[in-house]
């Protein structure tokens, strides 16, 4: 696995952070996912998951979703939609021990991303996660500044907005789908 200026060996040690919409699920742009009829999984993710279930130690999912506060879904079905994806990435062979969920509307809330609260919740529940060995997957900016405030690599989907220039300040690397950049780290592992 290459990323800029290193090239570290991951393995069990390492902490993989995911965001949730247009990363684990088709994002619904300029609305929300507000029940799990909603939710839709991108192509490939769940044999994504499965690969990166042997690679990663810890697997958590790191989630701004402010249409609770906005009283466009209710708690309740975010809870729903999340045990639903657990489920679901379990029975494909993947895994991911904890979601956690930013609902507040303010941008200076510590949880929400850039911002990084839920990265230190994740900490506090999973003493072992060291941020160094880290990976931050995600598909925009905030994702990657996140990464970045706490030390972490940082991988860009462009699911949302199309590749970025590279080199790039928060932006390691940068790929077309979850499915690419796990079948491109489980190879390097396997050949490693």
């Amino acid at each position: 696995m290459t990323f800029l200026n290193s090239k570290p060996e991951i393995d069990k040690t390492w902490t993989l952070f995911l965001d949730r919409d247009g990363v684990l699920n088709v994002e619904s742009v300029g609305s929300y996912i507000t029940n799990w009829s909603e939710f839709n999984f991108h192509d490939g993710v769940l044999e994504a998951m499965q690969g990166l279930h042997n690679a990663f130690g810890n697997i958590v999912v790191v989630t701004n979703q402010r249409g609770v506060e906005k009283g466009i879904m209710t708690l309740e079905a975010l809870r729903e939609i999340h045990a639903n994806m657990l489920n679901t990435v379990g029975e494909h062979g993947g895994r991911i021990d904890k979601v956690y969920s930013c609902t507040a509307l303010s941008d200076e809330d510590h949880n929400r991303k850039p911002n990084t609260g839920m990265g230190e919740q994740a900490q506090q529940d999973y003493p072992q996660i060291d941020f160094k060995k880290s990976v931050m997957v995600g598909n925009s900016l905030s994702d990657m500044e996140f990464g970045k405030r706490l030390g972490m690599h940082t991988v860009f989907l462009t699911t949302k907005t199309g590749p970025h220039p590279m080199p790039h300040d928060v932006i390691d690397q940068q790929y077309r789908s979850l499915l690419q950049w796990a079948k491109e780290l489980t190879m390097a592992e396997m050949e490693g």
